[in-house]
C-alpha cells in the first residue's frame, strides 16, 4: 500500500515556515510522504527541512507589493498557479492538504478546494491572516496557534498551539540560570528578517545599563544586512561583547542560554521563547496586520513571563529600564522563566498531527 501524502502549503516567512516545518518532521516519522508548496521567499527556509520533504516552488503573487501594473496580474498568476496545481494533486492526490498562511498557499487549498480533496489550515497569530481569513469557511478544520483567535461567523477552530521546530522542542525546559556575577547572556531576535527599531533602540538601551552589568554581558542581535555594520560598531562604541548576524541558525541554542529575550512578537518567537521557557521583553510590531502581535504577546504577559513595550512607547531609556528590572533581580528573572514555561505548549505538534490523521481517517470512510 502506497504512503499516504501530505502537501503542505505555507508562505515565506519563519512565521509560516517553522510550523510547516514541525509537521512535516512528525509526519514523516509516522511514515507519511511530505511535499511543500511555497514561494521563492519560503524556500529560503527550507535548509532546515529534513531531506525527504519535496520542495515545490511556486510563483509568488500578492497584492501586497509591487505597482499596478503587477497587481493587475496578480489574477492571473493566482489562476494558472491553481491550474498547475489542480493537475498535479489529480497525478498524487494528497491525503490532506494543511494550509500555514501567505499569497503562496493559495495555489494548493484552492486546488484541494476544487477537488474536494481533505484539507485544513493552521493561524499562528491571534487573527487570522487574509488567506487564511478567506479560506476558512471552505476547510474542513482550523487549527490555532494562539488562543482565543478571531474567527469568521460560524467558523469552529480548534486551540492546539504553535508547533515548534525539533530542534526548540530538544531544549524544552532547559533549566534557567538566572543572571548573576558570570556572563550574562541576552538574545535580540527581530522575526525571520530582523527588526529596524531593535537596531535603532537596543544598543543605545544597553549602553545606559550599570557598568557591572555591561561588563558581564554578552548579546546576540539579529540585525537586517544593511544595518549590520552601525550596529556592531554601537555595541563597540559601548564596550558590549556582542555577535550581530542577520540571520541565526542556532536560535534553539542560543534561547537555552539566554538569560533575557528582546523579541518581536511573532507567533513562532512566542512559542520558542514559552517551550523553552526564558524572560522576555516582547515590542509587537505596530504595522502588523489588525495588530496581531500584540494578540500573541498577551498570553506571556498576562502571566508575567513578558513586559510588552509598544513601538509608541519604546525608545533607549524605557527599554533600559526594563532590562536592569529583570537582570539585576534573579528571583524576578527566575520568576518569569518559570512563567513563560507555564505557557509552552510542547504538545502542539502531537495536537496538529491528531487532526491530520483524523482528516485523513474521515475522508477514508
Amino acid at each position: 500500500m502506497a504512503r499516504p501524502l501530505l502537501l503542505i502549503a505555507a508562505g515565506g516567512t519563519g512565521g509560516h515556515m517553522f510550523p510547516a516545518q514541525a509537521l512535516a518532521e512528525a509526519m514523516l516519522a509516522k511514515g507519511w510522504r511530505v511535499t511543500l508548496s511555497t514561494d521563492a521567499r519560503g524556500a529560503r527556509y527550507t535548509g532546515a527541512f529534513p531531506a525527504a520533504v519535496r520542495i515545490e516552488e511556486v510563483a509568488a503573487a500578492t497584492f501586497a507589493r509591487g505597482g499596478l501594473l503587477a497587481k493587475a496580474g496578480v489574477p492571473f498568476r493566482i489562476a494558472a498557479g491553481v491550474r498547475a496545481a489542480i493537475a498535479a494533486l489529480r497525478t498524487d492526490p494528497p491525503a490532506v492538504v494543511v494550509g500555514f498562511g501567505g499569497y503562496p498557499t493559495i495555489p494548493a487549498l484552492a486546488a484541494a478546494t476544487w477537488l474536494k480533496l481533505p484539507r485544513m489550515i493552521h493561524e499562528q497569530n491571534g487573527v487570522l491572516g487574509r488567506v487564511n481569513r478567506l479560506f476558512a469557511p471552505r476547510v474542513d478544520a482550523v487549527a490555532c496557534g494562539t488562543w482565543p483567535t478571531e474567527l469568521p461567523a460560524g467558523v469552529a477552530g480548534t486551540a492546539i498551539g504553535n508547533p515548534v521546530r525539533a530542534a526548540v522542542l530538544a531544549r524544552a525546559g532547559a533549566p534557567y540560570i538566572p543572571p548573576g556575577d558570570a556572563r550574562t547572556s541576552l538574545l535580540v531576535i527581530g522575526g525571520s528578517q530582523g527588526a529596524r527599531v531593535l537596531s535603532d533602540i537596543v544598543p543605545a538601551a544597553l549602553a545606559a545599563l550599570a557598568p557591572a552589568l555591561k561588563a558581564r554581558l554578552h548579546v546576540a542581535h539579529q540585525a537586517r544586512p544593511e544595518d549590520l555594520a552601525r550596529v556592531t560598531a554601537a555595541y563597540a562604541a559601548a564596550g558590549i561583547a556582542a555577535e550581530v548576524l542577520p540571520f541565526f541558525e542556532d536560535v534553539p541554542r542560543r534561547l537555552a542560554e539566554a538569560q533575557l529575550v528582546i523579541s518581536r512578537a511573532g507567533a513562532s518567537s512566542v512559542a520558542d521563547i514559552a517551550v523553552v521557557g526564558r524572560p522576555a521583553i516582547l515590542i509587537p510590531f505596530a504595522a502588523a496586520t489588525a495588530d496581531h502581535q500584540s494578540a500573541n504577546a498577551r498570553a506571556l504577559a498576562e502571566a508575567g513571563a513578558a513586559i510588552v513595550v509598544g513601538e509608541s512607547g519604546l525608545d533607549p531609556a524605557t527599554l533600559s529600564g526594563h532590562v536592569a528590572a529583570i537582570l539585576g533581580n534573579p528571583e524576578t528573572a527566575r520568576a518569569m522563566a518559570a512563567a513563560a514555561l507555564g505557557c509552552g505548549r510542547p504538545d502542539a505538534t502531537e495536537g496538529l498531527v491528531a487532526m491530520v490523521e483524523a482528516l485523513s481517517q474521515k475522508a477514508m470512510r
